[in-house]
């Protein structure tokens, strides 16, 4: 399989591992886990989160709006991919996934040759808390744990604090569009 984008050559890591828990900027306890399937009660639980974010802040047109559109969306990425759920008191706060740029990641001899598109999303309410870095430092251990090798990703470029955090776990900046960085980080 031939790489598409740049990687550093010296890997970034180790990242802790979920399941795990924090309390973050606002003291509230903070659940984070890593469904080894997504069954029917999480993916219910995914779709109530989106339901709530705020069409306002959504980038490149995810999440998608539309309780029946939310659920096609999530069906479409979360069972080849590799998910962390951050959970208050239950519900679903913040969720960071991996997808393929493979059709079926089985078919691939080894996993460490695939690249991963990385989205991450925080409710509103929840945001500026910490949150979003616990989640992305866990799915990039979990992503390590399972193989993953090379992770990538688009922000748009007037998101500073997003590039910031991005830049701060270890990714690099890399190709660009006019509205939009790609950014990618290579795992131990």
């Amino acid at each position: 399989m031939e790489r598409t984008r740049e990687y550093s050559d010296e890997p970034s890591g180790p990242f802790p591992k979920p399941p795990g828990s924090f309390e973050d900027g606002d003291g509230r306890t903070i659940d984070l886990r890593a469904p080894g399937e997504v069954d029917d009660e999480v993916l219910e639980n995914l779709v109530g989160m989106y339901d709530a974010f705020d069409p306002v802040d959504r980038a490149q047109g995810i999440p998608p709006t539309g309780e029946e559109r939310i659920r096609n969306w999530l069906e479409s990425i979360v069972d080849i991919g590799v998910n962390v759920i951050a959970s208050h008191d239950g519900d679903a706060v913040g969720h960071a996934t991996l997808v393929p740029d493979a059709d079926d990641p089985a078919d691939v001899d080894d996993p460490a040759d695939i690249e991963w598109e990385l989205a991450i999303f925080v409710l509103q309410d929840y945001q500026r808390a910490g949150i979003g870095t616990q989640l992305l430092e866990h799915l990039l251990g979990h992503a390590s744990d399972v193989g993953i090798g090379r992770v990538w990703l688009t922000v748009e470029r007037w998101n500073g604090p997003a590039i910031a955090l991005y830049e701060r776990v270890g990714f690099d900046q890399t190709g660009s569009e006019s509205f939009e960085q790609e950014m990618t980080i290579r795992l131990e």
